[in-house]
């Protein structure tokens, strides 16, 4: 089948690749004069054929916002606009009401898989009508992992997709499914922080890359650290500033919603916020409270002497 693909960078790009593997014909537009096929979306619903496929793999918010809304002034009815990036669900049903008076159909793809996607597959979590899914399914059949011998012999479909529910449910599932990861990550992070902390054990990236086979903690996750680990051991390359995507903010905010009970998830968010202060203003509190309640001695910050004071 056709589709056209908006957004060409570093997943983009790879998915592109991907399908075009599978024997299907991609036409791509980017910013980026480099990297499209074409150079503008009016040249880009032109060179496919109706019914259409178009797939957006731009920045959440205003970008994808933008995108999809300029696609339905120039799409028809019975074409389909899938939306593969992190978008907040919640903008999904607005894109979905936009575009169905014109007929338009529209589904969202929460894609996991990164860069390592293009040899191993995308993990997919698509909402939409079953209708406007199948439009789509030769694409997602190109994009997920391979059925494994064992699922085929069982008839099996494979995991690494599935129907999640309609139009938002897609999204939605992504955004649990990334606020599960940072969780993991948090764990993860606290263990190596514990192994490096002490004496005993000497080879810490060892531990770690032990932990890949037979274990109960083993992930793809895991073996990522150890990756990094064999590139930089003592990991002291980069600083421990983590940023946060949104996903891990709106899993939080429907846990609070839906009277869910996310204790890690929530904690390893707040990590992520403590992460960016090199002076925390909540322990500088702590620290106070502490010595105003017991005498217990805080660490003064030095104060800066006059260039005159200062030792040669």
């Amino acid at each position: 089948m056709q589709l056209g693909l908006i957004g060409l960078g570093k997943m983009g790009g790879n998915m592109a690749e991907r399908i075009r593997r599978a024997g299907h014909e991609v036409i791509g537009y980017d910013n980026a004069p480099g990297k499209r096929d074409v150079d503008s979306l009016e040249a880009l619903v032109a060179a496919l054929e109706a019914p259409r496929v178009v797939w957006v793999m731009v920045p959440s918010g205003d970008p994808t916002r933008q995108t999809v809304r300029a696609l339905g002034e120039l799409l028809s009815e019975g074409d389909v606009i899938v939306d593969g990036g992190n978008s907040k669900f919640t903008d999904d049903k607005v894109h979905a009401d936009e575009l169905a008076p014109k007929g338009i159909g529209y589904v969202d793809a929460g894609v996991s898989g990164g860069v390592w996607g293009l040899e191993n597959g995308y993990a997919l979590m698509v909402g939409g009508s079953v209708e406007d899914v199948a439009k789509v399914q030769p694409v997602f059949d190109a994009l997920k992992p391979p059925v494994s011998t064992e699922e085929q012999t069982a008839g099996e479909a494979g995991a690494g997709f599935v129907h999640a529910g309609p139009v938002g449910a897609g999204h939605f599932s992504k955004m649990v499914h990334n606020g599960i990861e940072y969780a993991m990550m948090q764990a993860y992070g606290e263990g190596y922080e514990l192994l490096a902390a002490v004496d005993l054990v000497e080879d810490v990236p060892g531990v770690i890359a032990s932990w890949t086979q037979g274990t109960v903690i083993r992930s793809w996750l895991l073996d990522l650290l150890v990756l990094a680990l064999k590139e930089d051991p003592g990991l002291d390359r980069i600083t421990g500033y983590a940023e946060d995507s949104g996903e891990g903010r709106w899993t939080v905010e429907q846990a609070i919603e839906n009277a869910v009970p996310m204790p890690a998830i929530s904690a390893s968010l707040f990590a992520r916020f403590a992460s960016r202060q090199t002076d925390s203003p909540t322990m500088k509190a702590v620290a106070a409270l502490r010595n105003q309640f017991g005498g217990h001695a805080v660490h003064a910050v030095e104060a800066v002497k006059p260039e005159a004071e200062k030792p040669a």
